[in-house]
């Protein structure tokens, strides 16, 4: 059995640790409400842009934007994982790599495959493979407002449109609560209308003003954009969501665990005043043998 002072230390330790996962925690809910709130209110506007384009989709016939739709032979392959800058979130970011290496496995062997990582982690883990990793968009969270979801958006059409890239895939963590996020990959480009919930829209028909052309070469690039910026505000509320959860087990494990450290230190102090008591009484013994 540990002495006292081993025990003691162990409690102290295990205190601090707990102090500091629970700030984590507040620090966390905090951030979790504006990145919330940030989430649902773009996601009503970016669901309306997603299902104009699929009932677009059909019937596009601007030569520049076809491009957007026609599948080609898959040679190159941008794969754009969304993890996060910072760990302490659970299985948060292992789950989008994992998901990211699946879908190379499964979809893409033996093509060129280039990785465009957003956050930090997935940086560093896809770093370390044979692929191609593109780090420009890896601090997006640092500065994430619409102008760098947009930016990286156009990055991504603008490199597609000029034939680098014969397909884009996106990785990431759907915000649907603060306890469950949903681990999703979208067939970004070319473009999948089940991709962008118009598969169940009713059809409509438009009436375009100016012309439709001049109309659709700026509202199609801006509806991918903007579903570019969503995602990345999706993955950034999951992170945060994932975090609290998993420090707020974490400072529940550590209070489970100073329970069992004072019960240790308590059956440690009271098997030494045992000792202590058996030792007095038995030199009592002999003194009075004698």
């Amino acid at each position: 059995m540990a002495n006292l002072k081993e025990v003691r230390i162990r409690i102290t330790s295990v205190g601090s640790t707990q102090q500091i996962t629970k700030a984590m925690k507040l620090v966390s809910a905090t951030k979790l409400r504006r990145a919330q709130n940030a989430i649902t209110q773009m996601r009503p506007y970016a669901q309306k842009l997603n299902g104009l384009l699929a009932n677009l989709a059909d019937s596009i016939d601007v030569d520049s934007l076809k491009v957007y739709f026609d599948k080609r032979e898959v040679k190159n392959v941008l794969i754009v994982p969304i993890t996060s800058d910072r760990g302490l979130c659970g299985s948060f970011n292992a789950n989008v790599i994992k998901l990211a290496g699946r879908v190379i496995a499964e979809k893409y062997e033996g093509k060129n495959i280039s990785i465009l990582p957003i956050g930090k982690k997935g940086s560093e883990f896809f770093g370390k493979t044979k692929y191609t990793v593109i780090n420009d968009s890896r601090d997006a969270f640092l500065t994430l407002n619409a102008e760098t979801g947009f930016s990286i958006g156009e990055r991504i059409l603008a490199e597609f449109k000029a034939g680098k890239y014969d397909a884009v895939e996106l990785v990431y963590n759907q915000f649907k609560n603060a306890a469950t996020q949903i681990l999703t990959n979208d067939q970004f480009l070319p473009i999948d209308k089940s991709t962008f919930g118009g598969a169940g829209d009713a059809k409509n028909d438009y009436i375009f003003e100016p012309s439709k052309g001049e109309i659709l070469e700026d509202l199609v690039p801006r509806i991918l954009k903007t579903h570019v910026y969503r995602c990345l505000l999706d993955s950034l509320a999951s992170e945060h969501g994932a975090r609290m959860i998993s420090m707020d087990k974490a400072t529940d494990n550590a209070g489970e665990l100073i329970k069992a450290l004072k019960l240790e230190y308590n059956r440690a102090r009271q098997a030494a005043i045992t000792t202590e008591i058996s030792e007095i009484v038995g030199g009592a013994a002999a003194l009075s043998s004698n």
